[in-house]
């Protein structure tokens, strides 16, 4: 993209492009010039930094007291390499790898990095597996693939039902604190002779696995996507690349999102750490009774770097603007603010951006890309200042992006060295994955912010395989409709699951906003049947104009496959999911919003 219109040209990547039109109609798109270096572990990285700078924070958490308890990089290699040699003793490695239950943590991000820096891959899950579901069935799964040889959980009493579900004959048990019976102390392995790390450490290669990161299973069981080394390095190489102001300072960050998936498990945690940054983990979520923990922290530190989804950014803005003092010590030393799992609506857009600007004297960057667990996962992003939200940039540099016509759409693929080798124990499905020029399948259609100039960035424009036909035999484009339909609703709509296939018009079950969940019941549905009325108005044809909609009751579950690991909306899984909410939708149910 080109630098006229970024923040800061000296903070964010210049890169050009060089193109490839093909007979068959697909686009081969790639940035000219060679991926920077990169050391090829992420031992390597730790190393680096416990030799540079050992008493530099790597890690902090609140404690009981509230008080922050850091780990610094010299302190973080040491006990790494007794908690790795103690994970060997335990007879842990490539083929018993470790099960990491819980939620973030010192202990969780201690364990990763240690089974990082001895060859032992880890597989860290969705505490909804364990927590919520009630049969265990996608946790059986996970270890029926995986066949771990132990089993981590911090809460050992919380856990202790998905502990049994999965036990199996010489399965090991860590735990914090009092653990049970047979449990093994994480104390303990933290005191372990650390004598064999070294001659673990050493047989390391590109190609060790670092852990598996588990899809979300909306097309059957969750599917293991493999983490080596080499492509969560060269991922990063990506990262650091494109925002360049990592190179300046390094990283402060304050998170929150779970290490499970891979936005905040695999680019924001391991940008911190190979940058040689201070990762805050946020005991807060963007939910109502814990987001004063969120402001918290945000009070006390001052971040480089701030990542969330859409409705914590809607829930930060207000209090952004009750709260100057807040606002200033927020964008003190903030570079940039990246948003992921959803589309921004345009109203959160502008307020952050004006916000941004007042309090930095710069236009300030506000921004969003796109990836996938098999891309580790940067993959595109943007970098140049935009008005209206959803652009998500070009692709990285060591990448090739194919654009591939399908009907009116341009289905995007990748190729290079940050995407997964495929999926572990599942050959059909790692083979169904990639194309026959071995370029990766994402599953997303992009359209292009300007037709004749790529290098402009592209917007998400629905899941291949989302969309749907009217019963007039339109189709629809699931994605556009999407955005277009948020945006309309004046930031009282975060998101929207499309739904109308074989019926005569488009419908929308709707996740309200802050703002919306606010008001009176009955202001809120003439307000948005308005707005409804307003934007059918402006659409072009059926396929684009929502005539009805109601407000879901409950949020999306990640457990029930509700939420991709990418973090936006699995429309499939939502619309079967509530085929009785959809039947009552077209049959002019009570609460339904028809225009």
């Amino acid at each position: 993209m080109g630098n006229s219109d970024a923040p800061q040209t000296d903070m964010f990547w210049s890169p050009e492009f060089t193109y490839d039109h093909r007979a068959d109609g697909s686009i081969l798109m790639r940035q000219l010039g060679e991926l920077p270096d990169y050391l090829p572990t992420l031992a390597g990285y730790l190393d680096k930094w416990a030799d540079e700078t050992p008493d530099q924070a790597w890690l902090a958490r609140r404690d009981e007291d509230g008080d922050w308890q850091r780990i610094n990089y010299g302190d973080a290699r040491s006990i790494a390499c007794a908690i790795g040699a103690g994970l060997l003793d335990m007879g842990l490695g490539p083929d018993r790898p470790l099960l990491i239950l819980s939620e973030n943590s010192l202990e969780h991000a201690l364990l990763g990095i240690a089974c990082a820096y001895v060859g032992v891959p880890y597989a860290p899950v969705s505490p909804a597996y364990s927590l919520v579901s009630k049969d265990h069935s996608k946790l059986r799964d996970i270890a029926s693939v995986l066949n771990p040889g132990a089993v981590f959980a911090d809460d050992a009493a919380s856990f202790a039902p998905a502990i049994d579900a999965i036990a199996a004959p010489g399965r090991l048990v860590i735990g914090v604190g009092d653990t049970p019976d047979g449990a093994i102390s994480f104390d303990d392995l933290t005191a372990a002779d650390p004598s064999g790390a070294d001659s673990a450490r050493a047989a390391l290669t590109p190609e060790t696995v670092v852990k598996y990161l588990f899809t979300s299973g909306s097309t059957g069981s969750p599917k293991a996507v493999i983490n080596t080394n080499g492509m969560i390095c060269a991922m990063q190489a990506m990262v650091s690349d494109c925002y360049r102001f990592l190179h300046h300072q390094p990283p402060v960050v304050v998170d929150w999102a779970p290490w499970n998936h891979t936005a905040a498990g695999n680019k924001v945690f391991y940008m911190v750490m190979i940058n040689g940054g201070t990762y805050y983990i946020d005991d807060g979520r963007p939910v109502a009774g814990k987001f004063d923990a969120t402001l918290r922290n945000l009070r006390e530190i001052s971040c480089t770097w701030y990542f969330n989804v859409p409705i914590g950014l809607d829930m930060l803005v207000e209090e952004l603007e009750k709260d100057p003092d807040l606002a200033r010590h927020f964008f003190s030393n903030l570079s940039m603010v990246f948003y992921a799992g959803a589309g921004l609506s345009q109203p959160t857009w502008d307020r952050l951006s004006a916000l941004g600007a007042e309090m930095t004297g710069r236009d300030f960057l506000l921004a969003t890309g796109l990836g996938s667990t098999e891309t580790a996962p940067f993959a595109m992003a943007c970098t140049e200042r935009q008005e209206k939200a959803g652009n998500i940039g070009v692709p990285a540099p060591g990448l090739t992006m194919k654009l591939l016509p399908i009907g009116d759409k341009l289905e995007v693929r990748f190729k290079g060295p940050s995407i997964t080798p495929g999926y572990f124990g599942d050959p059909k499905t790692t083979a169904e994955a990639f194309d026959e020029e071995g370029y990766y399948k994402i599953g997303d259609a992009l359209r292009p912010a300007d037709p004749e100039d790529f290098s402009k960035g592209f917007f998400f424009d629905g899941r291949v395989a989302e969309n749907f036909k009217l019963s007039t035999g339109t189709w629809v484009a699931v994605g556009e409709v999407r955005s277009s339909f948020v945006d309309a609703m004046g930031g009282l709509v975060r998101d929207v699951v499309v739904v109308g296939e074989s019926e005569a018009e488009l419908g929308a079950l709707l996740f309200l906003s802050p703002a919306a969940e606010a008001m009176d019941h009955v202001k809120l549905h003439a307000v948005l049947a308005q707005k409804m009325v307003t934007a059918a108005k402006s659409a072009t044809g059926s396929a684009a104009r929502v005539r009805r909609a109601m407000v879901l009751p409950h949020a999306p579950s990640f457990d029930r496959s509700e939420v991709t690991e990418k973090g936006s909306l699995n429309q499939r899984a939502l619309r079967a999911n509530n085929a009785a909410l959809i039947e009552m939708l077209y049959a002019d149910a009570d609460g339904i919003i028809a225009v």
